[in-house]
Parts: C-alpha cells; sequence; structure tokens
C-alpha cells in the first residue's frame, strides 16, 4: 500500500517550486484536490487523488481584510465571529473576493456591540483599521436607531442631545432625534455599555431594541442579519 504524502511536497514537485511557495499557493487558495479547494499545505494525499494548481495562481502575499458583519440580537459579539464562513457571505459583496480560511484568522473586534443590540460589526486583520476604529475610538462617531416606549419628560429630546450624566460624569453633546413617534436615531462618538439605555431612562423612555447602523462613514447598508460582506478598497472609516 503506498503511503499518503504532504499536498504542499507534491505541489513543490509538480509546478516545481520551493516547498515554502507550494505553501503559499495552497494557503491562498489555488490547489485543488479531486475538485475541491485544500487549503491545508499539510493535506494528506492519497494515490490516484487529482491535484490542480488553479489557472491564475500567483505567489502575490495575501493582503489583511477587514469584514463587515450585521450581527442577529441575542449573540455575544466577541463569538459573532463564528458565522463568518461562504455561506453567510452578502451576495452583493462586490470586492470579488474568494474567502479564504486564513480571512478569520487574527481577526480583531474593533467596536463591541450589547448582547441584546443588532447591526454592524467590524473584525479586521489590518492594523491600520485597528489603530482608527480601537485607538481613536473617542473620535469615531456611530449611529444607531433606537426603538422606545413610554413618554418622554418635558424637554426630554433636548436633555439626550446634552444635559444628562452617566457614571457621575457629564456626557458629552449627542446627536438625537426623532425617526417616528417611538424611533429615535443616535449619533453619538464610543458609546459605553449601557449607556443608551440609561440615557434614554434618564427621560423617561424604554429601550425595546437597538441597532448600529454606522461607524464613523461605513454604513451597514442594506446588510441582511446574519450576514457579512469584505470592507472594499475604497471605503473609509
Amino acid at each position: 500500500m503506498t503511503a499518503s504524502i504532504r499536498l504542499a511536497k507534491h505541489i513543490a514537485e509538480m509546478v516545481p517550486c520551493s516547498r515554502r511557495e507550494a505553501g503559499q499557493y495552497i494557503e491562498s487558495g489555488w490547489v485543488k484536490v479531486d475538485g475541491r479547494v485544500i487549503e491545508e499545505p499539510g493535506f494528506r494525499l492519497m494515490p490516484r487523488q487529482q491535484v490542480e494548481l488553479m489557472p491564475g495562481a500567483s505567489l502575490a502575499t495575501v493582503e489583511p481584510v477587514t469584514i463587515l458583519l450585521h450581527k442577529p440580537s441575542g449573540i455575544d459579539a466577541g463569538v459573532a465571529v463564528q458565522l463568518v464562513m461562504p455561506d453567510t457571505l452578502a451576495p452583493d459583496d462586490r470586492t470579488g473576493l474568494r474567502f479564504l480560511k486564513r480571512h478569520v484568522a487574527g481577526l480583531t473586534l474593533t467596536e463591541s456591540l450589547e448582547k441584546n443590540a443588532s447591526g454592524l460589526l467590524v473584525f479586521t486583520q489590518d492594523w491600520r483599521i485597528v489603530r482608527k476604529l480601537v485607538d481613536d475610538t473617542a473620535r469615531i462617531e456611530q449611529e444607531y436607531i433606537v426603538e422606545v416606549t413610554g413618554e418622554p419628560v418635558p424637554g426630554g429630546l433636548q436633555l439626550l442631545n446634552h444635559g444628562l450624566t452617566f457614571n457621575g460624569k457629564p456626557l458629552p453633546p449627542a446627536k438625537v432625534s426623532w425617526q417616528n413617534e417611538t424611533r429615535l436615531r443616535f449619533a453619538i462618538k464610543a458609546p459605553q455599555r449601557g449607556l443608551i439605555a440609561h440615557m434614554c431612562e434618564k427621560v423617561g423612555l424604554k429601550v425595546s431594541t437597538m441597532k448600529r447602523i454606522r461607524i464613523g462613514r461605513v454604513p451597514m447598508a442594506g446588510l441582511p442579519s446574519g450576514q457579512w460582506r469584505y470592507l472594499a478598497g475604497y471605503e473609509r472609516f
């Protein structure tokens, strides 16, 4: 019985190229075994299995990606990355990127979101975006749509915009407006966990649902709940 061999060794002999280069081809999603893309250089190849190096295969470095996910309510933000898989990639993603397993390695969640809230999460491998959204978070405006119940106190909207405190400290000005009789729009920088609910309670309102629809200049737009897409090259936070 003939023993199996590592896929990387086979590619190195087939191309030919170095083992390191063979691993790059494989991890970049350019290699198929029996018609299926294999991304693990250590995959054990059995005799008679068909190996194909796909047309256009390149040793170019795989660039870091940033992923925009519409988190459903009831899921912890930290585990929501598990929703990032080929089947949940939004059909209208226009980047043309092929999903690779390495795209979900080393992702940083830049702006968390409360478990009972839904909306936009950003996961990134790009240190420049981490620096902007994590290190400079106090400068980045976020937009929320908040459904509320109750009757606001007189002057409640003005208080939401400026005049409330949180944890004993005055809150900086926010941009809050009514969208209809039960829906508020908040545009606010670096909201702490529980802050929006606290602000609403202070003016006689109770939050029913909360959805983040924008971070900086990047909106969630029509991204369906539970689906994700790649950040396009032209988009800037």
